[in-house]
Order: C-alpha cells, then structure tokens, then sequence
C-alpha cells in the first residue's frame, strides 16, 4: 500500500520533510501563526476562532498566549482549559495530544520530532516522530523538555527546566536533567 509523506510522518515512519506537501503545509502553519501571534490583543473568542483555525481538536476555554509556536498544528489535540504561556513550542510530526486543564508555562517545548542515531542514516535527511501524550490537570514548569514519545500521567507535575526523556506516572512529580521521579 502506497503512503504518502505526510502519512508516514503522521504515522510515525521515517518521512522526507523536504516533501512538497509537508513543505507546503508548514508554509500554511507559519501564515496562521503569524496571524495568531498578532492576535494577542483580539478577544478570547477571536482567538480560540483561529486556533480552531488550524488545530486538530481546541476544548472550550482554551488559552495559548503568543507568541506560539509549531510545525503544522493539524496534529495538535487539546482538551477543555488548557493553558500555555507564552512562548511554547510544539513539534507536531506526529500526535500531541494534551487533556484537560493541562497547565503549561512559558518557554515549554513539546517535541515529537526525532532523527536517526546512525549518522549517514541522518545525512539522508530522513526524520521520524514519536506522539507525545500528556494527562489531564498536568502542570509543567517554564522551560521544561518534553522529548519524542513521552507519556505524562493526570495530575503529574514537571518541574521547571526539567528534561523529560521518560514516562511520568499520573501523579508523580518529575524535575531535573534528565528528569528524575521526586520521592
């Protein structure tokens, strides 16, 4: 069965990210994301209208403060009250998905993206992607890395600045670099 780039990307299978349709879908990305993060003064519901513009799936009561960030937002779910403070970035090749009344603050970086080890598999260009889940009512500090793949439980807290390069059980609280379950 014949996939296409995208398809692969999304499906998590290595991909070409020089293909035209991935090219021509982050170009539309970035003239929504301008017109969003020139949106900071517009009412709520201005721009809860753009982000549903361009995003997979926006609960009622969502808040993302520009300026935002992301590679092609139509693989972005979040759940009802999700707050993210300025400056969050988002590398959507493939799912994020964030639940409800997630709270997340300013300088986070949510990356799905990842490349191959080996370098010459690299030097190909080839990427992949890993979905990135994270729980309802979640905190996550200002600065904090969330890395391909990870899975962050309900009601868990990621310190600020922290790494995360592994699944958080729900209610657990993880800090530091790489982040380490707290006791």
């Amino acid at each position: 069965m014949f996939m296409s780039e995208r398809q692969k990307m999304i499906s998590g299978l290595p991909y070409d990210p020089g293909d035209p349709e991935l090219q021509a879908d982050m170009a539309a990305a970035q003239q929504w994301m301008a017109r969003y993060n020139a949106a900071l003064g517009a009412p709520a519901a201005a721009r809860l209208d753009l982000l549903r513009q361009r995003l997979a799936e926006v609960g009622e009561g969502v808040v993302i403060r520009p300026p935002f960030h992301c590679d092609y937002g139509y693989n972005i779910r979040l759940g009802r009250g999700v707050f993210l403070n300025f400056n969050c970035v988002i590398l959507d090749v493939c799912e994020v998905a964030i639940g409800d009344r997630a709270q997340i603050g300013p300088g986070v970086q949510i990356l799905t993206a990842d490349h191959p080890r080996d370098a010459s598999a690299r030097a190909d260009g080839v990427e992949f992607g890993r979905p990135i889940q994270i729980g309802r009512d979640v905190w996550i500090g200002g600065g904090a890395l969330i890395l391909p793949g990870v899975t962050i439980g309900d009601d868990a807290v990621i310190g600020a600045g922290a790494v995360v390069t592994r699944d958080v059980p729900a209610g657990a609280t993880a800090v530091g670099n790489p982040a380490r379950l707290r006791a």
